[in-house]
C-alpha cells in the first residue's frame, strides 16, 4: 500500500452539479455505473433494485475490481481522464468514459454510498457519504474504508446506494428500456435488472427494440455504398435503421448514435425537416466510434448531445443527414410497393400493371391520387381500398379505349391487338367483322367490299331505320330516313377506303413513325365503327 488514507480531493459544488443534478434520475446515473462495470471487464451486471422495506439500489458486477492504490488513484480522482494517461484494459476494451466524471452519478441516486471491490485477493470497502462530504473541513475528503481479508473477496466490485433521493417505486419495465437505449455494445456484455430479488429483467441490445416490428429495414453500410457524397471516415460508421408499419411513440423515433458502445446523441434526425410522415415511422442506431478519438472532446458530459456547431461534428451531421433523406425516398418507394401489393391482393387489381397500361395524359394524375391516399395515414386500409377501386372503374387498363363506350363486337375483335399496341390490326380485325356481319346479315355475295356496302345500303338490302317509328307511332320524314340510310352507305364505303385499303399497301411501321395512323386515329376509326355496327344491329331486311 502506497498510503494509509483514501483521499478524494473535490470541491463539493462539483458534486453537487455535477453529480446530483446531472443525475438526478434513475437510468442516466445507473448507465454511468454499468458503464463502469464495461470498462472493468466485465460480462455480468446485476442491478438490485429494492424498495422493501428499505429503499437501496445495488449494483455488482464480475469485473476485474480494484486494488486499494488504484481505488485512491484513478477511482477518488475526479475529473481524471483515463484516456490521456493510457491506462490499459486488461480484456482489450476500449473505454466508454473519458472524463472522470461518471462516478458522481452516485450522488444523483442516493446520500450514501458503500463501495466493496477486490481483484481477487485483497479487497477494500469504503464509503462515500454526501453529507459528510458537503461539511467536509479541508480540500480532500477521507472515506471511511476498511481491508477485505486476503483471499476472501471474490473479483469484482458492489456498489451499494442508501439513503435514495428518489422516494417512489421503482418501474423496472420502464428502466430497463431507458437503460437499454443508452447502450449498443458489441461485445460479450449482460446486464440484468431486478426488483426485491424477483426475476430478472435480461437488458441487452435487442431490448431496446423490443416493442418495435420491422417493416424494412437498412443497414447504413449499403446507403453509404450509393451515396453520391463522400465522407472521411464513411467507412467507420456502422448502425441499422428500421421503420415501422404504423407511427411510433414519440419518444421511439429517430436516430441514436453510439460511441464505443454508449449513447452520445439522443434520437434525432440530424437537422433534416421533420414535417414530412417518414419521421414518425423511423428509428435506429448508429456507430461512430471514431469521433472518441478525435483530440476535441465533442460530447456532451451527460452524454446527451454532440456538439454540432464543431466544423468536424457539422460535416459529420450534413453526412449522416444525406444517408437519412436517401432512406427516406426508398421507403417511399417501398412503401407505395407494399401497399400496391396489399391492394392488389384485397382489391383483385394489379396496381403496378394497372399504372403501366393508363395513357400518359391520366397516368401522372392517376398516381398523384394514388400517393396522396398512401401519404393519408389517417385513412383507414379499406378505404383507400375502395377509392381504389372507384378510380379503377373511372380510369381502368388501356382507359382511352374503355371510354370510347365501344359496342361489344368492335372491342371483342380490337381489344387483343390494341392493348399490345398494334393499332393497325386492332382496326382492321375490328372492320372485318363489321364487313362479315354486313355480308352474313344481307346475304350479299358482292365480291369488292366497298361495292357491298354501296349495293346493301343504297339498295336498302338492309334498312338501319325501318324499325323506327315517331313516338306518337307515325313514320319519320322521307328524307330523315333518306339521309341516315345514306350516311350508313357513305360512311361504310369511306371506312373501307379511308382505312382499310391504305393500310394494304402501306408498311405498318412507316404509318406508325410518320404519324400517318397513330392509337387516335385507331380509336377514332372504332368509334365510327361502333357506330356504324350500332346501327347494323338495328338493321332489318325490308
Amino acid at each position: 500500500m502506497s498510503n494509509e488514507k483514501l483521499i478524494m480531493s473535490f470541491e463539493p459544488n462539483t458534486i453537487k452539479h455535477l453529480g446530483v443534478k446531472m443525475y438526478a434520475n434513475l437510468p442516466p446515473a445507473l448507465a454511468e455505473l454499468i458503464a463502469n462495470a464495461y470498462d472493468a471487464c466485465a460480462s455480468k451486471v446485476f442491478v438490485r433494485l429494492y424498495d422493501s422495506p428499505e429503499k437501496k439500489v445495488i449494483v455488482e458486477d464480475d469485473g476485474v475490481g480494484m486494488s486499494f492504490d488504484e481505488v485512491n488513484n484513478f477511482f477518488l480522482r475526479i475529473g481524471r481522464n483515463r484516456r490521456e494517461e493510457k491506462q490499459k484494459s486488461p480484456c482489450g476494451r476500449v473505454p466508454t468514459g473519458k472524463k472522470g466524471l461518471g462516478k458522481l452519478a452516485l450522488f444523483g441516486i442516493g446520500d450514501t454510498i458503500n463501495i466493496t471491490t477486490s481483484q481477487g485477493e485483497e479487497g477494500v470497502s469504503f464509503n462515500l457519504d454526501w453529507n459528510e462530504i458537503l461539511g467536509w473541513k479541508g480540500s480532500n475528503y477521507e472515506p471511511k474504508f476498511s481491508i477485505l481479508p486476503k483471499g476472501k473477496s471474490p473479483k469484482g466490485t458492489i456498489i451499494t446506494l442508501t439513503n435514495l433521493k428518489r422516494k417512489t417505486g421503482f418501474p423496472v419495465e420502464d428502466y430497463s428500456e431507458s437503460i437499454a437505449k443508452l447502450f449498443n455494445f458489441q461485445d460479450k456484455f449482460v446486464v440484468y435488472l431486478s426488483l426485491n430479488d424477483a426475476e430478472h429483467i435480461k437488458i441487452d441490445s435487442k431490448l431496446k427494440y423490443k416493442n418495435i416490428t420491422p417493416e424494412f429495414e437498412w443497414e447504413i453500410q449499403k446507403i453509404i455504398a450509393v451515396n453520391e457524397k463522400d465522407y472521411a471516415d464513411k467507412k467507420e460508421i456502422k448502425g441499422i435503421v428500421l421503420t415501422t408499419e404504423k407511427p411510433l411513440r414519440a419518444n421511439s423515433t429517430g436516430i441514436t448514435l453510439f460511441a464505443n458502445g454508449r449513447m452520445v446523441n439522443i434520437p434525432e434526425f440530424f437537422g433534416l425537416s421533420e414535417s414530412s410522415n417518414f419521421y414518425s415511422y423511423a428509428t435506429g442506431w448508429i456507430n461512430i466510434d471514431f469521433i472518441d478519438n478525435w483530440e476535441e472532446d465533442v460530447i456532451s458530459t451527460n452524454r446527451q448531445s454532440i456538439d454540432w456547431e464543431n466544423a468536424r461534428t457539422s460535416e459529420l451531421r450534413k453526412y449522416l443527414a444525406s444517408c437519412i433523406s436517401i432512406i427516406e425516398r426508398q421507403w417511399r418507394e417501398l412503401r407505395k410497393e407494399k401497399k400496391q401489393e396489399n391492394i392488389s391482393k384485397k382489391a383483385n387489381i394489379d396496381v403496378k400493371d394497372w399504372m403501366k397500361k393508363l395513357p400518359e395524359k391520366v397516368k401522372g394524375q392517376v398516381e398523384t391520387i394514388v400517393n396522396l391516399l398512401d401519404d393519408t395515414p389517417e385513412l383507414s386500409e379499406d378505404t383507400q381500398q375502395k377509392t381504389i377501386k372507384l378510380l379503377h372503374e373511372i380510369a381502368p387498363e388501356y382507359a382511352n379505349l374503355h371510354w370510347r363506350n365501344l359496342e361489344d363486337e368492335i372491342k371483342i375483335a380490337s381489344e387483343r391487338y390494341y392493348q399490345n399496341a398494334d393499332y393497325y390490326t386492332a382496326f382492321l380485325e375490328a372492320l372485318k367483322r363489321y364487313i362479315h356481319e354486313v355480308r352474313t346479315k344481307s346475304g350479299s355475295t358482292n365480291g369488292s367490299e366497298r361495292s357491298m356496302m354501296g349495293e346493301v345500303f343504297s339498295k336498302r338490302k338492309l334498312s338501319v331505320t325501318k324499325k323506327y317509328k315517331k313516338t306518337d307511332g307515325t313514320n319519320f320524314f322521307p328524307t330523315t330516313i333518306t339521309n341516315i340510310e345514306e350516311g350508313q352507305q357513305y360512311l361504310s364505303e369511306g371506312i373501307v377506303m379511308g382505312g382499310r385499303h391504305p393500310l394494304s399497301h402501306e408498311e405498318h411501321k412507316e404509318l406508325s413513325k410518320t404519324g400517318l395512323f397513330s392509337e387516335k386515329d385507331c380509336l377514332d376509326f372504332l368509334s365510327l365503327l361502333s357506330h356504324l355496327f350500332k346501327r347494323l344491329d338495328d338493321a332489318e331486311k325490308p
